[in-house]
């Protein structure tokens, strides 16, 4: 079959298969990244598919994509080539995706265990040409097992780090996302402040329930008034429960499994807060047991 070369913004695609072959050649796709146009020597792009189209040749493997990323970190998934590919991939396009370092591929051991379990679903195989990842052959699978097993243990570490590091900003009552709860801003010590006219808007909202007794209607009247959330967006009966539930009105900081009364950090009068927390709950309440002279 005659070679067709055709060259796309988002790969290249080298040949195509006839699809009645009686014993199909493996098809294979190249993809080759570089995060600097500096990287010009063992990182680059043309020798990183140069020595790509080597080993597929040696392994019999016919090249049918090549996807090149110039100038594009891999410190994330999100990248264009890449998310080509493996929509390509999900379409049976090749069967085995051949790269010349995981660190070209994936810098993440997390985002490779996911890649592969991805690309698994599509039958599509991985092959490192400088590391033992090769999920073409039962040695190679099993080693890759033990690479699940070692980005596994990476997660774990990551989320003590983080359940450590929370903690450490929730015992100096720091707030731990970048954006706060509506009526307050962050400072830049991590600590929160008063926004009182956002403030003004939570209030406005625990009248408002206490008078509709009806969370989707005080939703539908924020938006008829053409009030957002902090995000910009519309009202929902969620949005709304997420004010009245929130207890960091009334000093409640609970972060990280501390649990602490904040006095800087009261916005709502107690009274008020308890009053819609009952009105919501009134339908929980038991009833009350019916006295015994009226039972009889």
């Amino acid at each position: 079959m005659a070679t067709k070369q055709r060259y796309e913004t988002c790969c290249v695609e080298l040949t195509k298969q006839t699809p009645n072959e009686e014993e199909r050649q493996t098809t294979a796709a190249i993809y080759a990244r570089v995060s600097s146009h500096n990287q010009i020597f063992g990182y680059s792009l043309e020798e990183q598919i140069r020595l790509s189209r080597e080993r597929c040749k040696i392994m019999g493997w016919k090249v049918s994509y090549i996807f090149k990323e110039d100038g594009i970190s891999g410190s994330t998934l999100d990248r264009p080539k890449f998310q080509v590919m493996m929509g390509k991939a999900r379409q049976g396009a090749f069967d085995v995706l051949v790269f010349w370092k995981l660190d070209r591929f994936c810098r993440s051991l997390v985002d490779l265990v996911n890649v592969e379990r991805e690309l698994r679903g599509y039958n599509v195989a991985l092959h490192s040409i400088t590391e033992s990842i090769d999920t073409v052959t039962p040695f190679g699978k099993f080693n890759f097992r033990n690479i699940g097993s070692a980005a596994e243990l990476e997660r774990d570490l990551i989320k003590e780090r983080s359940r450590m590091g929370m903690k450490a900003l929730a015992l100096k009552h720091k707030w731990p996302n970048k954006l706060p709860p509506l009526g307050y801003d962050k400072k830049e010590d991590g600590k929160l402040k008063i926004n009182e006219k956002e403030i003004k808007l939570v209030r406005e909202i625990f009248d408002m329930y206490i008078k509709l007794r009806s969370m989707p209607q005080v939703a539908f009247e924020l938006n008829k008034k053409g009030v957002e959330t902090k995000r910009g967006n519309r009202w929902t009966t969620t949005a709304v429960k997420r004010i009245l539930d929130n207890k960091l009105y009334i000093g409640g900081y609970e972060v990280a499994g501390i649990q602490e009364d904040v006095e800087e950090y009261k916005t709502i009068d107690k009274k008020l807060f308890k009053k819609a927390e009952k009105l919501r709950y009134r339908y929980n309440e038991k009833p009350k047991e019916m006295p015994k002279e009226r039972k009889e």
